[in-house]
């Protein structure tokens, strides 16, 4: 059985990856970066280095394995100079395999979690996509796994090297990788072929005055480095998952646009254009001249939440209204990370009531609501 969650993308520096999970909660490497000038001819590196993400991953494998084109749930990041904002939806859907490389969707649950607090008191936090759960564990669990070794400061220290009140992101995003990897390892060799999980790892390093969001992607059970996004003075968007709508706003254009446009274009002397080909060399241009700018630096905070909140629900809608299970749904949850406040949860859906499990400590103290 697989549960599918999984995508992502950045402005600016794309990467398709086709999805195939074995039990997952969904994503694909999305795009997100500064905009190019209208009249700017040559792409920044930056750029450049987007349409070859495209056309090595979003072309590389297609159709390998037809649960690989299955693009769900989403997942976005934004950063400005205020701090950085954590939004996703909530669904989670069900593959069952009918045959060999042949999956369907046999239901789609509306409650996983996918954003969470990497370590309370921290400015520190991630979002998961890609496979749900690795052997008898979620990722939910995993994570939560690993938050209570990294807060017990010697277990911390001997097991991962990490020290609360001295660390980078690079080191955080790192710890992420390898803790999911060695549980990757720990199961058969025939199941670790589908787990296939990604994570944008956000947060604030020891002292740092910005933030940073890193890429963690685990494939087939193996964790690769991890990288940054983009240098944190740099504003932008990140998405992952089933982000077909969110190319079309942000990006103006869909990264399908290349089959088509591939079968009437030629290259040299009558020969067929490759979709991939045509990719490396259009997408810098159709970035430059189609990208909505929509994230600044000055951004407040607030506004970078209403942002957020809407890319994920017009991904919502746009799945609710396309053919097929709407495999992007479910509650929106949004949290922010910031300099002086830390991980703070802006909406946020729970299976039990609150108010019936206070904790002892809130029930004999009066609540407060302090401004600062």
């Amino acid at each position: 059985m697989l549960l599918e969650n999984r995508d992502h993308l950045t402005l600016g520096e794309a990467a398709f990856a086709p999805c195939r999970l074995l039990s997952s909660v969904g994503s694909t490497p999305g795009l997100t970066g500064p905009a190019l000038e209208p009249s700017e001819v040559r792409p920044p590196k930056q750029t450049r280095n987007a349409a070859s993400m495209i056309a090595r991953g979003f072309f590389r494998e297609r159709g390998e394995h037809t649960h690989r084109d299955f693009k769900m749930s989403i997942a976005i990041v934004i950063e400005v100079h205020d701090g950085l904002v954590l939004a996703a939806d909530s669904a989670s859907s069900l593959m069952v395999s009918s045959a060999p490389n042949v999956v369907g969707i046999a239901n789609v649950y509306d409650n996983a979690n996918k954003i969470f607090n990497l370590y309370k008191g921290r400015p520190l936090g991630c979002i998961a996509y890609g496979a749900g759960s690795i052997g008898n564990s979620s990722i939910a669990t995993l994570i939560k796994d690993l938050r209570t070794l990294l807060t017990d400061r010697k277990v911390a220290k001997e097991v991962c090297n990490f020290d609360s009140d001295q660390y980078t992101m690079e080191q955080v995003a790192s710890t992420v990788a390898s803790f999911l990897g060695d549980a990757c390892q720990k199961q058969p060799p025939e199941a670790q072929i589908g787990m296939n999980i990604g994570l944008f790892v956000a947060g604030y390093s020891t002292g740092a005055s910005l933030g940073e969001a890193w890429l963690v992607d685990i494939q087939g059970g193996t964790p690769k480095k991890p990288t940054l996004l983009r240098p944190p003075d740099q504003p932008g968007i990140n998405w992952g998952g089933a982000g077909e709508v969110l190319n079309r706003i942000v990006l103006g254009f869909s990264p399908q646009l290349f089959q088509p446009l591939a079968q009437v274009s030629a290259f040299g002397e009558g020969q067929p254009a490759n979709p991939a080909q045509l990719a490396e060399q259009l997408t810098p241009l159709l970035i430059g001249k189609l990208q909505a700018p929509l994230a600044f630096a000055p951004m407040p905070i607030k506004d970078a939440i209403d942002l957020a909140e809407f890319l994920v629900h017009a991904a919502i809608m746009f799945s609710r209204f396309s053919p097929g299970a709407q495999i992007v749904g479910g509650p929106i949850e949004i949290a922010t990370i910031t300099k002086h406040e830390g991980f703070k949860w802006i909406k946020r859906k729970h299976y039990y009531d609150q108010s019936l499990n206070r904790d002892p400590v809130q029930i004999k103290e009066p609540i407060h609501v302090v401004s600062d």
